[in-house]
């Protein structure tokens, strides 16, 4: 497979990883189903491979920044890990045809998600979000092998965070799930690393511009103007993935 392809293609969805604060991750799954020809399986373990190296170095970068909101982070993060070992002990058991239909309909939901989802005012009431998102995409990683973020961005979103701030703090959940997840999914043999290694090569490279950009842009605006396309594309990305 031609390397610079896959470098080329690595290096946009590690940005565009980086800046939906993982949410972008899922973007993995679909791409590797339906343009690459990877198994779900060996989809979602690829997928966690090639994204946790560029999730480490987004998550850092943030972090010089101060963009990310720390309690609200490991808030999720105690909830999270315990449900991405119990997604990774129970996926190996779910049938092939079963695996594309959960895969396809998280991809969905995201989008569907993505698309209505509304930014309220931050107050107490309603952190008690953080730890139901956090078992949402605790599972997501262990079952599906997608990165989680959709709903820890979401979550964040309904608790008064923009978008830029939003990426920022899912990325540092992301980096303990995503780390989780991988235990489970390298232990099973199911990385397609001749994909694999040019895909995480193009998105470190993408996780080192995604936050210098970011950091330059209005952070309304930016979510205004984003959400919507990402959204339309986890919709289709889904229906292609549970049609496959």
């Amino acid at each position: 497979m031609n390397i610079l392809l896959l470098v080329v293609v690595g290096f946009i969805i590690g940005t565009v990883v980086i800046t939906f604060g993982g949410g972008g991750a899922a973007f993995y799954l679909g791409i590797l189903t339906t343009v690459f020809g990877l198994g779900p399986a060996s989809a979602a373990a690829t997928s966690l491979v090639t994204s946790f190296p560029s999730l480490l170095i987004g998550s850092y970068s943030y972090f010089r920044l101060h963009k990310i909101k720390l309690r609200i982070a490991w808030q999720m993060i105690i909830f999270a890990v315990p449900a991405v070992v119990v997604g990774s002990l129970i996926s190996p058991y779910i049938p092939v045809k079963i695996y594309s239909y959960i895969i396809g309909g998280i991809l969905a939901v995201l989008g569907v998600q993505t698309l209505f989802s509304r930014q309220t005012s931050h107050n107490n009431a309603n952190r008690w979000l953080a730890p139901v998102y956090g078992v949402i995409s605790g599972l997501m990683v262990g079952i599906g092998g997608l990165s989680g973020g959709g709903p820890v961005v979401a979550g964040l979103l309904v608790m008064g965070s923009d978008m830029v701030t939003a990426a920022a703090t899912s990325s540092l959940v992301l980096v303990v799930m995503t780390a989780t997840g991988l235990i489970f999914h390298l232990s099973a043999g199911n990385v397609d690393w001749s994909v694999g290694l040019g895909l995480m090569a193009g998105a470190i490279l993408g996780s080192f511009l995604a936050p210098v950009l970011l950091g330059k842009l209005d952070p309304q605006k930016f979510t205004k103007y984003v959400k919507p396309i990402m959204g339309v594309l986890l919709v289709v990305m889904g229906i292609f993935t549970a049609l496959k």
